[in-house]
């Protein structure tokens, strides 16, 4: 990997002193230790103009504005301050692949770093919006190939103009933010925990309460998803399947390598055909089962035990999926293995049937949980009746999560809501989420017979609701056992 040249004079420019710019700073150690005057004046000439016209707005640009104007009704006469987030350090001088905030996504379309989202309070009522971005890297100052985030770096990013005709909305320069933000008077909220330099510079403007009420709308609000969001959430279901089949295509070659094999397998098809995953794979065989978030992924392969890959593609927009199917690494189900993923499946079908419009959003949990301890009463693995079981609780010991979550922009989405407004409220057309029991029987677990240890099983569809009911986002992917030993079978054949 290069390393970035670094300028003669040791002091960097002070218009050099921006987020995108902070690793033009000299370095001791480098190749190239200083930059000859004669150099640095060659650099500034003799490029072609690149800027692009006529570009037509992104995808979503009309739902982008329609969610600014919502957020703007909500909080009459105050300035918003939405950031994008900036890079952070992997190891000394790289850093990890940026992931726009989902708030400023959600607000906007863009996914560049160091954006931040202004509305700013209109005399006459309402907001004006301007999204304030790094322009493209500087010439005149030798930005664009001093500084590690300059254009012969890491890229071309678009200029100004070409971000106000794709986004649909006014661009400013970002370095220019912060002395505007500190000079601001009247009532400010800001989306905390991305932008450190902004918050710096609202110091005094903001409280915790009310940059708490901004997060929570805004999680509150991406409940109930438009039909740009529910698109793009069929395209990330879409390509996961593809991402099953060709995992099931490679088992053989997984059982001579590790767990590893089958994600960075599902990674291939999360990079060629979206943004990257949507989360860790889980690609649980055996025994890992049993570990909810399993996500070393570095065991072994074996005929005869099961799989359980959990896995989502993000799309370009960011919007993932997240799909489970537990797998056997054979094609065939053991008697064992098909009474518990039977069960499982059961429990599912009565999770999904309890998803529709008007309907409590715990119901579908209340539905596959008493499936599940159903079937632990009647495998003499606990003692009934089965309301003494849910009411204790009992069947958590193998059930151990909530069977789902809403789905979006965050596998986990929605998560800053209002218990009143999620976990407590009802469920409506728009909604996206998981249904996902399971049922676990640690390696260890002395309470079960011996042949029952190590098998974890989960079962995970992407649920719409519907004006008139659900729609199963990923009923491409089989789910009742024989279903799925046909795929797997014609899978590996095709």
């Amino acid at each position: 990997m290069s390393e970035e040249l670094t300028p003669e004079n040791p002091e960097t420019p002070e218009s050099l002193e921006t987020p995108a710019a902070e690793a033009v700073k000299p370095r001791k150690n480098g190749l190239y230790p200083a930059v000859s005057e004669e150099l640095a004046e060659n650099m500034k000439s003799g490029w072609a103009d690149t800027e692009l016209h006529g570009l037509e707005p992104i995808a979503q640009a009309a739902h982008t504005a329609a969610r600014r104007a919502s957020l703007s009704a909500r909080f009459p006469g105050e300035r918003l301050v939405v950031p994008a987030g900036r890079l952070k350090t992997r190891s000394n001088d790289t850093e990890y692949a940026f992931r726009a905030a989902s708030e400023y996504a959600y607000l906007t379309g863009d996914q560049t770093q160091d954006g931040v989202l202004v509305l700013e309070p209109a005399a006459d009522g309402g907001h004006t919006a301007t999204v304030y971005l790094l322009p493209r890297s500087d010439r005149e100052n030798g930005e664009f190939w001093l500084s590690g985030q300059g254009e012969l770096w890491v890229g071309r990013r678009h200029s100004l103009a070409e971000a106000e005709q794709l986004l649909g909305i006014p661009a400013k320069d970002v370095r220019e933010l912060p002395a505007a933000l500190t000079a601001a008077t009247g009532p400010v909220r800001a989306v905390r925990g991305y932008d450190a330099g902004i918050e710096a510079a609202l110091t005094d403007k903001v409280t915790a309460e009310r940059d708490e009420e901004l997060r929570v709308h805004l999680s509150e609000a991406r409940a109930v998803k438009d039909d740009f969001e529910i698109g793009e959430l069929q395209k990330a279901v879409d390509a996961t399947v593809h991402g099953f089949e060709d995992v099931v295509r490679i088992l053989d070659k997984a059982e001579a390598t590790s767990e590893r094999y089958i994600e960075g397998t599902f990674f291939l098809r999360a990079r060629v055909e979206g943004n990257d995953i949507g989360y860790g794979s889980i690609c649980a065989a055996g025994p890992h089962a049993t570990t909810l978030h399993w996500v070393r992924n570095d065991g072994d392969v074996r005929s005869g035990e099961l799989l359980l890959l959990d896995a989502g593609v993000e799309t370009h927009s960011l919007y993932t999926a997240d799909v489970t199917r537990t797998l056997p690494i054979d094609g065939r189900f053991n008697a064992l293995q098909r009474k518990i993923y039977d069960a499982v499946y059961e429990a599912q079908e009565a999770g999904i049937a309890a998803v529709k419009p008007g309907a409590a959003y715990r119901d579908f949990h209340d539905a596959s949980q008493r499936v599940l301890a159903e079937k632990l009463v009647e495998w003499g693995l606990v003692e009934g009746p089965v309301e003494r079981v849910l009411e204790l609780g009992l069947q958590r010991r193998w059930t151990l999560h909530g069977t789902g979550h809403m789905l979006g922009l965050d596998v986990h989405d929605c998560a800053a809501a209002r218990t009143e407004a999620y976990v407590n409220g009802t469920l409506e057309p728009g909604m996206c989420l998981t249904v996902e029991p399971g049922l676990y029987f640690q390696a260890d677990d002395l309470t079960v017979p011996a042949e029952y240890r190590g098998i974890g099983i989960r079962i995970e569809d992407d649920i719409l609701v519907t004006a008139d009911g659900n729609r199963n986002l990923s009923a491409g992917l089989p789910r009742q056992a024989d279903e799925v030993e046909a795929w797997m079978a014609s899978v590996k054949q095709g």
